[in-house]
């Protein structure tokens, strides 16, 4: 086990302070929810305090029972877990019901961080294909996400949510928000790598004060199929990283992860069998000043999610959703 005291952590802004390193909870439709638990359940004894949830990956009442039976065992106390979760898209105008039921499932009495997952209402179907489309899609409004975001809010002061996180956002959608909101976001989740590093994003976000939190952290060699494309790179198999992690007489992913934590980045990484050596990585020797200069440049524009299953009627394709001209394509009031 792995002293949680000897995790390094970051500071919020609105006060309190989060670990380094986090565990993801997305089974990558490739692994059951009870498998998920039970790599919860043996990740808290292994000294992993912060814990990465989400409705939509319909494991949180098997998470919940993990996150029971070690509070139970006197293992750990709620109080020393951070456990953040999302609003799946087809909450957003319903987040108290979707938070409350979280919140049960979890068995948790309430949520560290409550992150809207995607910030427009475009839902699709569990285990949908990549090109699945729901002809009730919309672009990105702000009037829609605003409000979603004030039912947050109003969590917060109900004791219900203790910050507020939002998630794949662009720099066009946060310049139109942020301004609006009475509550300052706590924390950006983003897809960041070494090949697809989003240093315009993260700079903004840190100039911000927003914590940025980075899923996929390894470049997700297991992600669904429906995410494979024959162009994407393998992160960890870039020459560069491979020679860093023979310095270090470690596996690539926990490079990866040293990268992150060192840049300034959370990483929330998922394994169901690796999980003690990814949380090594925040308590084992950082990389050098010439490692961190030679990952800076692997930046290969890798983007794994594409979110194609998110486009709405009218939409040229999934670069619509990124907004890459610096403007909110589709979007409006």
């Amino acid at each position: 086990m792995i002293d949680p005291k000897t995790v390094p952590s970051f500071k919020l802004s609105r006060g309190g302070s989060i670990p380094c390193i986090g565990m993801g909870t997305f089974g990558s439709d490739r692994v059951t929810p009870d498998e998920v638990a039970r790599a919860v359940a043996g990740g808290i004894r292994a000294g992993w305090r912060l814990f990465d949830c989400a409705a939509c990956y319909g494991n949180e009442a098997e998470i919940g029972r993990a996150f029971r039976g070690a509070f139970d065992e006197g293992v750990v106390r709620r109080e020393e877990l951070f456990i953040m979760s999302k609003v799946w898209n087809d909450m957003h105008r319903n987040v108290a019901e979707s938070c409350r039921k979280t919140i049960r499932d979890l068995q948790c009495d309430y949520l560290d961080m409550l992150f809207i997952h995607w910030p427009f209402p475009n839902y699709h179907a569990p285990f949908c294909d990549v090109d699945s489309r729901n002809p009730d899609s919309k672009p990105f409004s702000e009037k829609e996400f605003i409000d979603t975001y004030r039912q947050i809010e109003a969590l917060v002061h109900m004791g219900l949510v203790r910050h507020i996180g939002i998630s794949n956002m662009t720099i066009p959608k946060l310049e139109a928000v942020l301004g609006k909101l009475h509550i300052k976001p706590a924390a950006c989740e983003s897809e960041l790598h070494p090949c697809f590093q989003q240093q315009a994003l993260f700079d903004y976000l840190v100039e911000h004060d927003i914590l940025p939190i980075g899923y996929m952290p390894l470049g997700s060699p297991r992600r669904p199929e429906r995410d494979i494309l024959p162009e994407d790179i393998a992160d960890m198999e870039q020459p560069e990283l491979v020679e860093i992690a023979k310095a270090h007489r470690c596996h690539p992913a926990i490079v990866c992860l040293k990268w992150a934590i060192q840049r300034g980045q959370l990483p929330i990484p998922f394994s169901i069998h690796n999980y003690e050596a990814n949380l090594e990585a925040a308590v084992t020797e950082p990389l050098t000043d010439a490692e961190m200069a030679t990952i800076a440049t692997l930046e290969r524009g890798n983007r794994l999610v594409k979110g194609q299953v998110f486009l709405w009627p009218g939409a040229r394709d999934w670069h619509d959703l990124w907004d890459e001209d610096g403007v909110i394509v589709g979007g409006g009031r």
